[in-house]
C-alpha cells in the first residue's frame, strides 16, 4: 500500500504531453521563491493597470489550477476526472468582496451551482466561504461578544438568511454543502451559524459541513463538544478536516495584539492534531461524516489503514478524501482507482477575479516544504516514463 502514490501513469493519465510539460514548468517556477514574489507583484500590477495579460494567465497558471470561467466551462474537466472516479467540488473562487450586493450575488451563484450540481453525480458537493456571505468585521465583532448597532443586527440577520437559504436548497436537493474555515478571529461567529444549520438540516445525514483547521490547538476540544451536542440534540455532523491556510497571519496578529497564538507550536503537533481528529471521526461515523482535505501522503495512508482496520468499506459514503485541482494528482487518482471517495476542489470564475486565489495558491506552495519538490519529482518520473 505504501507504494500506491508512486504510480505516475495513473496519477497523470488525463494529462497530455503538453499539459505535463506545462505542469512541470509551473512547479519549477513555484519552487523559486523570489520568482513567485516578483511574478505576484507583476501580475497584480498588470491586472490593476488593465494590461492585456488574461490570455497568458489563462493559458498557464489559470488552466492548471482552475476548471474554467463558469460552471459550464468546467464541465469537460469535471467529466474527464469522473471517468477516472474522481469527483469535483465546484468552488467559485472570487475573494475579498464588500457591501451587500456582492454577498447577495455570491448567494445567487451558490444557489445556481447547487441546481447545476444536482444533475451531476460527478459533483457531489458545493462550497462557499463565510466571508462570501457577510463582512469579515461583522463576524469578528460578534465573535468578540461586542454589542451590535441596530443596523449591524439587521445586517447579521441578512447574513444568517443567506446561510440558511443556501443550506435549505442543499437539503432540498440532497447535495452536501461544504463551508470553508477562515481566520480564527472571525471563525467563532461562523461556527455558531453552521452549528445551528447542522441542527436544522442534518437530522438524517450530513448535508451541511463545517471546516476544522487542525493547526489550531483548540479544535479537538471543539470537535468533542460539538459531538456531544449532536448526540444530545439528535443531529449529524459533517466536517471537512484540513491543516489550515492562514498560519502567518494568525501568528502575526497574536504577536501584535499580545495574546497566545491559536496555532500549534510545531508542524509535528499540527500533524498529530490532524490525525487525532480523523481517528476520532472514524470512530464515530454513526454521527460524523468526514471530508479529509489533505495533500499529506502519510495522513492519507493512515486514513486508509484506519478504515481497513475498522472494516470500513473503501467507498463508504461517510468518508471522503479531498485535494485541490492541479495538485497531488498522485494521491487523488490512485485513491480513486482503489475505490475510495475522492473529490478535487475545482476553482472557477472570471480570470481577473480569481487572481487573488491563484496568487495565494502559488505563495502557499512556495511555503510548504517538500510539496513542490514532490510534485516536480513525480512529473519528472512520468516524463521519463513517456520519454518526453
Amino acid at each position: 500500500m505504501d507504494r500506491l502514490f508512486e504510480d505516475t501513469s495513473t496519477a497523470f493519465a488525463l494529462k497530455t504531453d503538453s499539459e505535463l510539460e506545462r505542469a512541470y514548468f509551473l512547479f519549477k517556477m513555484i519552487a523559486n521563491e523570489p520568482l513567485v514574489r516578483i511574478g505576484t507583484a507583476m501580475t497584480n500590477f498588470a491586472i490593476k493597470a488593465h494590461l492585456p495579460v488574461e490570455g497568458l494567465i489563462r493559458a498557464t497558471v489559470f488552466d492548471h489550477f482552475c476548471g474554467g470561467v463558469s460552471e459550464e466551462d468546467c464541465l469537460p474537466v469535471v467529466d474527464k476526472m469522473y471517468e477516472k472516479g474522481v469527483c469535483s467540488v465546484l468552488d467559485y473562487s472570487v475573494e475579498g468582496q464588500e457591501g451587500d450586493d456582492p454577498f447577495d450575488s455570491a448567494l445567487e451563484t451558490i444557489l445556481k451551482i447547487l441546481d447545476f450540481v444536482k444533475e451531476k453525480d460527478a459533483i457531489p458537493f458545493a462550497v462557499f466561504k463565510p466571508t462570501g456571505f457577510g463582512r469579515f468585521a461583522l463576524y469578528q465583532k460578534i465573535g468578540d461578544g461586542k454589542a451590535l448597532t441596530a443596523a449591524e443586527t439587521q445586517e447579521w440577520q441578512r447574513v444568517i438568511g443567506r446561510f440558511d437559504k443556501a443550506c435549505k436548497k442543499a437539503y432540498d436537493l440532497d447535495v452536501s454543502l461544504l463551508i470553508d474555515g477562515e481566520e480564527s478571529w472571525m471563525q467563532d461567529a461562523a461556527d455558531q451559524v453552521v452549528e445551528d444549520l447542522m441542527r436544522k438540516y442534518n437530522k438524517n445525514k450530513a448535508i451541511v459541513f463545517n471546516t476544522l483547521q487542525m493547526y489550531r490547538w483548540d479544535r479537538m476540544d471543539y470537535l468533542k463538544q460539538l459531538h456531544q451536542k449532536a448526540i444530545a440534540d439528535g443531529f449529524k455532523i459533517g466536517m471537512k478536516v484540513v491543516r489550515g491556510a492562514y498560519m502567518e497571519k494568525e501568528n502575526d496578529r497574536a504577536e501584535e495584539q499580545g495574546y497566545a497564538s491559536p496555532i500549534c507550536a510545531s508542524k509535528k503537533a499540527t500533524d498529530e492534531n490532524f490525525d487525532t481528529a480523523v481517528a476520532y471521526m472514524l470512530e464515530n461515523l454513526d454521527t460524523i461524516s468526514l471530508f479529509a482535505g489533505t495533500h499529506n501522503e502519510y495522513s492519507s495512508y493512515r486514513l486508509m489503514e484506519m478504515m481497513k482496520n475498522a472494516s470500513i468499506a473503501n467507498g463508504d459514503a461517510r468518508v471522503w478524501f479531498g485535494q485541490l485541482f492541479g495538485m497531488s494528482d498522485h494521491i487523488s487518482f490512485n485513491l480513486a482507482k482503489e475505490g475510495y471517495n475522492v473529490a478535487k476542489y475545482l476553482p472557477f470564475g472570471p480570470v481577473r477575479d480569481v487572481m487573488p486565489y491563484l496568487i495565494r495558491r502559488a505563495e502557499e506552495n512556495t511555503s510548504v516544504a517538500g510539496q513542490t519538490t514532490r510534485e516536480l519529482g513525480l512529473l519528472k518520473k512520468e516524463k521519463k516514463r513517456r520519454k518526453i
